[in-house]
């Protein structure tokens, strides 16, 4: 039985934990976080038994024989945390964004040599059932090279980002870090080699934010028949993404609700990218249009379908994904099969570490050059 343990409990990370428990081959030994009580109610509802619990992560990486460690802490500190299991040369399951900022990213590139083939980065869209199928099709000159990419991502449950702490610029490294980092990594899983050399960015802060106090709490608002964000309103429009506490119309609500960027590539092809935080319910949608001569291909995640459409013949092909259920999209099952053979030393990272450090080095771009209203050399 493999051992593995956690630094950082938070939700996204507590659903890897399952998936790594229901696998009968992996076992949570320990946890570190700043939460204990929190920590050890949630262990007790999952019936996780014969638990260590930790406030120092150096302590329980010294106290406790490892096979592997999650990371799941605010992204702020996750290079910190990266960077300190490396000295342990355990293999390492890590969220993204791997860093916030250029000087954590240039942190994490020292740990590089020994770290980048043991390390999971939580990039399951890459390994999902659609991507790997577009991936063979591509591959294949399905369409002939491709020559330009229109991607996208309408954030049905983006309320999140504002009515919870990912509001918190500082913590998160922002929107493009928050989402994009996903996208402009499966784009590049998808054009191989051919790297980006300059990006631009625009981006908007539309819908969210405004003149009500900072840190004002849905709770406490005498406007829950009237206003759209409401916990009231949401429930009974049969919206099933839950919001936070806070109100998303606050003067501390900084975060851009829309933003688009454009990446040309070494060849002078370009891709676009685009992702808004406003789109609701049957308006989410994720994924891309991928051109090239022979033909065009367009796949979405949200109903797990491939159209390929051949220009010279003027025939259409579709392909339907089965199996592409679970926490996106069947993809976190196949990172933690992934990380589960890496643990026991049979198989090298499907999302490398220098992968993760590329995607988050684009987002940055995008960040400076939306800020900026500049391009930016990558």
């Amino acid at each position: 039985m493999l051992n593995f343990a956690v630094i950082g409990y938070g939700n996204r990370i507590s659903g890897i934990v399952d998936k790594l428990s229901e696998s009968g081959e992996a076992r949570l030994c320990a946890v570190m976080d700043t939460d204990l009580e929190a920590a050890k109610q949630k262990d007790r509802e999952k019936g996780y038994e014969n638990v260590n619990y930790y406030t120092d992560a150096e302590e329980m990486l010294k106290s406790e024989k490892l096979d592997g460690v999650l990371i799941g802490t605010r992204c702020n500190l996750h290079t910190e945390y990266a960077v300190l299991v490396a000295k342990y040369n355990l293999p390492l399951f890590l969220e993204k964004p791997v860093s916030t900022t250029e000087a954590q990213l240039d942190t994490l590139k020292t740990i590089l040599p020994t770290m980048n083939e043991k390390t999971v980065v939580s990039f399951p869209l890459r390994t999902s059932a659609l991507l790997l199928k577009v991936k063979e099709l591509t591959d294949a000159g399905k369409i002939g090279s491709i020559e330009h990419v229109q991607a996208y991502n309408n954030v049905p449950y983006g309320r999140g980002y504002y009515h919870k702490w990912y509001r918190e610029e500082k913590e998160t490294g922002g929107q493009w870090l928050q989402k994009a980092t996903h996208d402009l990594d499966y784009i590049t899983y998808l054009l191989g080699a051919l790297k980006p050399v300059r990006i631009c960015a625009a981006k908007s802060q539309r819908v969210f934010g405004g003149d009500e106090p900072a840190g004002k709490l849905c709770a406490e608002c005498d406007k829950t028949k009237t206003c759209p964000e409401s916990p009231y309103n949401v429930k009974k429009n049969g919206d099933r993404y839950i919001i936070g506490p806070y109100c998303c119309f606050a003067k501390d609500v900084t975060i851009e609700d829309s933003g688009s960027c454009i990446l040309e590539y070494e060849n002078g092809m370009h891709v676009v990218y685009t992702q808004n935080f406003v789109a609701r319910n049957g308006a989410g949608k994720r994924g891309a249009r991928l051109i090239g001569f022979k033909g065009t291909l367009e796949f979405d995640w949200v109903t797990s379908t491939i159209h390929v459409y051949r220009h010279q013949e003027n025939i259409t092909e579709e392909y339907r994904i089965n199996g592409a259920s679970g926490s996106h999209f069947g993809g976190d099952r196949n990172l933690v099969e992934n990380f589960i053979d890496v643990m026991k030393g049979t198989a090298t990272s499907i999302a490398p570490l220098a992968e993760g450090i590329f995607s988050a080095h684009l987002c940055l771009a995008a960040k400076k050059s939306s800020n900026e209203h500049v391009f930016v050399e990558v």
